[in-house]
């Protein structure tokens, strides 16, 4: 509609109507119109509004090395950058054949999540956003470019290193594994099924892990529902029962348990890969045998592809919430993963990674070839 000022109104007409003809028109005072047009502002402006980590928190997190890109966090891990250097390779490389110098690791809700682990080296004290609006965050294909854009950044000062593999570090910037994790809790991310439909459709993809903390169920059966399943889920599994969950994992929602047993559920079901990783907490849900055989019967009702048994690490903000005495040893996590075995007759041992402090365990009824790729000495 065309604004004419008229005294002592304002006349509204449409586009192309001549000044002297108006078959249809509306007369509005000046104060009616203020507030009118503010109105339409208003609703303009929150369309346009992108859901954004706090500067405070960007702040933070760009000092502790990590690239943003509104919403959504990457950083180049501890094993991509010894991987570079030619100095060790990561546990799922170890376990899975993930090639750790190209694989890329990242949140799409970086600074969002609805538990407070103790745990979580992350700064997870300051994650208070539950939600995240569907016409608030990006577009798959836009927060891609943008975290990759973040990831080269960070990537640049590798360059400079006497010590670096430079073949690696070229074929590291176009990553062929998609780690969707990090911070934050990713499931949060409305169009978390588009965005790993995208990471599917380029060239260069192959393998996405997703990891959960089972707090949004509906959004893994709209991952199965949309075709959207990553190429292996993990869901953390952190402590045996509701008491202990409720200490270690400090949840903001209060069907947080309930939500967190229909995403075992889901896990027996679902069609890709699956995963349950314990993370061991020396003194709090480490050992006893009541323990043990509670974590049995989680494991049984999930009934996933693998288990893999963690020990806590002290470093980054849980050094805040607990101590060096809470890690396990690696005779610790074995004998704990040997439980296990003994509880659960339908898993054995499979591999074990000293330095991550870790053992897996495999499925023997719900088998899976345990290479996504395979070695070339295999």
């Amino acid at each position: 509609m065309n604004i004419e000022p008229g005294s002592p109104n304002l006349v509204w007409r449409r586009p192309g109507e001549p000044v002297g003809f108006m078959p249809l028109w509306v007369q509005i005072p000046p104060r009616a119109l203020t507030k009118l047009l503010k109105f339409f502002n208003s609703i303009s402006q929150k369309r346009s509004m992108k859901l954004k980590i706090s500067p405070s928190i960007e702040k933070m997190l760009r000092k502790a090395h990590y690239g943003i890109f509104n919403h959504s966090t990457v950083q180049i891990c501890h094993w991509t950058k010894k991987s570079l250097n030619d100095e060790g390779e990561c546990y799922k490389n170890k376990f899975y054949g993930i090639e750790t110098h190209r694989c890329m690791e990242f949140s799409p809700a970086g600074a969002f999540c609805e538990m407070r682990c103790i745990f979580c080296w992350r700064f997870s004290e300051f994650m208070k956003t539950l939600e995240m609006k569907e016409e608030e965050v990006d577009e798959p294909k836009e927060l891609i470019e943008g975290l990759l854009k973040e990831r080269k950044r960070l990537l640049s000062g590798f360059k400079g290193s006497h010590k670096v593999n430079l073949k690696k570090l070229e074929e590291c910037s176009i990553p062929s594994h998609f780690a969707i994790s990090l911070s934050g809790e990713p499931t949060l991310y409305p169009k978390l099924p588009k965005l790993i439909r995208y990471l599917k459709s380029l060239h260069s993809t192959k393998s996405i892990f997703l990891v959960t903390n089972g707090q949004e169920p509906e959004m893994l059966e709209k991952l199965e529902k949309e075709d959207s399943l990553p190429t292996q889920l993990y869901l953390s599994v952190n402590a045996p029962n509701k008491e202990l969950f409720k200490k270690i994992c400090c949840p903001l929602l209060k069907d947080a348990w309930e939500r967190f047993n229909k995403s075992l559920e889901f896990v027996s079901r679902a069609k890709c890969r699956t995963v349950l990783r314990l993370t061991m907490i020396k003194g709090l849900n480490f050992y006893s045998e009541k323990l043990a055989k509670e974590y049995a019967k989680l494991i049984e009702k999930a009934n996933p592809h693998f288990v893999e048994i963690k020990s806590y690490m002290h470093v980054g903000f849980s050094t805040k919430r607990l101590k060096q005495e809470n890690m396990l040893t690696m005779e610790e996590i074995r004998f704990f993963a040997k439980k296990l075995e003994e509880l659960l007759p339908n898993f054995k041992i499979m591999d074990e990674h000293i330095p991550s402090l870790i053992v897996v365990l495999q499925n023997k009824e719900r088998l899976v070839d345990r290479w996504i790729i395979k070695p070339k000495t295999q």
